[in-house]
């Protein structure tokens, strides 16, 4: 079972914050980073955690969870507020922190796999994406009734992590500061947040749609009701691979796809003699140029890159949707520091800050983006 340092357990679910600090250098830089004094007074982000570490421990619903989840749900409380240092400004005599959930899922995905102190090959790939998904949203059952599409949002968190687990976080995250707004009602939202959830069928895991062309037409149409009912007249199937260089992406589809018609920019850039850390607009506009040759002959095929960007994939699946094809991710991850070996063995591989940066841009796909996600992980 993997564990999570410091995760309180009976009988006197303790916390120790200094210990937790000593064994986890990298949660002083907290320690200097200010809060809003309205919203946070008591003081600065460090502190902030261990309040809300002691609350969580408090929970009913935390100590009543198996161990196991008990420590994915520490870890996600752990690290909700990791990207704060980064993302911390003052405006107007306002000390400010947007798109620190974002940051933070980035900055805790390369300590999960990276510290040692979650084991030698890092945290195991299941456990770790569910504690992402808390960072992601951990703001999520505060705030969600002020968002214009609050039930799409709790039907995308849903695919990324456990709900009653997101809730008990934000929980342990209210209790554990000192708000100074008159009649604030955030406990009231994060208390009724699971009955909006209940509404929309997605408590505490995803919303079962009518098929998978439903809830990708849903997640691809503003207006789309989450009841869309639609027939399935898909003319072909686009397989996508997605993974970090080096994860092993061309060597699952020369076993699984053997026969499938495959464009690949690893080849693309053989032909064109491009390097990794070069250009890649050429080798990209020839890739697309041999992909709409096979769309409009309604031709299943194979795409071979890293698409480890959800903006990046995005575009193709786009393509795909367009021409009425099925969409299926591959995600291929062995142990992190296996890839980052394999690639520096390859005679063509990417530079490593080329790596790094691809890693720290990681989008786990989810189902929210296409028909069918298939993760081939260990």
């Amino acid at each position: 079972m993997w564990t999570c340092p410091g995760c309180p357990a009976p009988p006197d679910w303790r916390v120790d914050l200094p210990a937790l600090v000593e064994e986890l250098p990298w949660l002083r830089p907290l320690g200097g980073c200010p809060q809003d004094p309205i919203f946070h007074a008591e003081g600065d982000v460090l502190t902030h955690l261990g309040m809300v570490l002691a609350e969580l421990a408090t929970l009913p619903a935390f100590r009543e969870l198996p161990e196991a989840e008990r420590h994915v749900v520490f870890a996600g409380t752990l690290l909700h507020d990791i990207a704060k240092p980064e993302c911390t400004f003052e405006e107007d005599g306002r000390v400010r922190s947007p798109g620190h959930a974002v940051k933070g899922v980035s900055k805790a995905r390369r300590l999960l796999a990276t510290d040692p102190v979650f084991g030698s090959l890092g945290t195991p790939f299941r456990e770790r994406e569910q504690i992402l998904g808390l960072v992601r949203w951990h703001g999520l059952p505060a705030n969600y009734s002020q968002k214009p599409h609050a039930g799409r949002d709790v039907l995308r968190a849903a695919y990324t992590t456990r709900l009653d687990w997101l809730a008990i976080v934000a929980e342990a995250d209210h209790r554990g500061r000192v708000c100074k707004v008159p009649a604030d009602d955030t406990l009231e939202r994060i208390l009724l947040f699971p009955e909006f959830c209940r509404e929309w069928e997605c408590w505490p895991g995803p919303r079962a749609f009518a098929n998978d062309a439903s809830r990708f037409a849903y997640f691809r149409t503003e207006t789309a009701h989450p009841t869309l009912h639609l027939f399935d007249d898909a003319r072909c199937e686009v397989t996508v691979m997605c993974g970090l260089p080096g994860s092993g992406k061309s060597t699952w589809a020369a076993a699984n796809c053997p026969d499938l018609p495959a464009v690949s920019l690893d080849d693309i850039r053989e032909e064109l003699d491009v390097d990794p850390g070069d250009n890649q607009s050429a080798v990209v506009v020839a890739a697309y140029d041999r992909a709409r040759g096979h769309l409009r002959r309604g031709e299943s095929f194979l795409w071979n890159a890293t698409n480890v960007s959800r903006l990046l994939r995005g575009k193709l699946i786009d393509l795909a949707a367009d021409y009425r094809a099925r969409v299926r991710i591959v995600y291929v991850e062995p142990p992190i520091p296996l890839i980052r070996e394999r690639n520096r063995g390859r005679a063509k591989h990417v530079p490593e800050r080329v790596w790094d940066r691809m890693f720290d841009k990681l989008d786990m796909p989810t189902l929210a983006e296409v028909h069918r996600v298939d993760s081939v992980v260990g």
